[in-house]
């Protein structure tokens, strides 16, 4: 257990729900101190525990309270929704412990739930050619990550992927190869109990589920190893 994170403040969660309420500058400044009592610095500490479990597991992720968190500001600028306020805070660690990296752990406390996962997010397209055409040339292993996930609990993300096969795929017909060449990203997650937030136990849930996941950062680094390579 990890004593540099003690876990998130009683307040946190009732503290979202305030926030989403109101949805005001003028409030958020008057509770800016809950906020960073309750949540901000909590998540922080709980990003830095993360770095330093995570680099003695060598899974190679890495974040600090400056630059992982994300701001709990929402960008208006082309939403139709304007509320100024997220109704979450979150974090992502990665290899380089900024948030431009591929193959990364995020944590999310949320009035829509809490979860943290593993992913490939939404790749750029040279990657993600590369992981189709790697599902594609070596379907053994693409299988045996997912089995190697089954076997830890965890399953890949089937939300998001397109109604079609992309071009030059055509002639995949093994379903699960189809449906994994469809994906827009690859992820696993893990959901986690809100009235589990508020001890240090968390971070050895955390780590626990990343360890259960690294199949899948394997995976995805050894294809971006031969990227590199090529």
């Amino acid at each position: 257990m990890d004593s540099t994170f003690k876990g998130f403040g009683p307040k946190a969660i009732p503290f979202l729900k305030a926030l989403d309420f109101h949805q005001s500058r003028e409030w958020f400044l008057e509770n800016r101190e809950l906020f960073e009592k309750e949540l901000r610095d909590p998540l922080g500490d709980l990003v830095e525990a993360l770095t330093q479990r995570f680099l003695a597991a060598g899974l190679g992720l890495r974040g600090d309270r400056k630059k992982s968190l994300f701001r709990i500001n929402r960008d208006v600028r082309f939403a139709k929704d304007k509320r100024p306020y997220n109704r979450h805070l979150s974090a992502i660690l990665s290899p380089d412990g900024s948030k431009m990296e591929q193959g990364v752990f995020y944590v999310h406390i949320g009035l829509e739930g809490c979860f943290a996962g593993v992913a490939w997010w939404q790749p750029e397209a040279a990657l993600l050619l590369s992981m189709r055409r790697a599902i594609e040339t070596w379907p053994e292993r693409f299988r045996a990550m997912v089995k190697a996930l089954n076997k830890n609990g965890l399953e890949l993300d089937a939300e998001g992927g397109m109604k079609r096969t992309p071009r030059g795929f055509e002639h995949v017909e093994d379903k699960d190869l189809v449906a994994a060449i469809r994906n827009r990203h690859f992820v696993v997650r893990h959901v986690i109990d809100p009235a589990g937030i508020h001890g240090p136990e968390l971070v050895e849930e955390l780590v626990d589920f990343t360890l259960r996941a690294k199949p899948l950062l394997d995976w995805g680094r050894a294809i971006e190893g031969k990227i590199a390579d090529d």
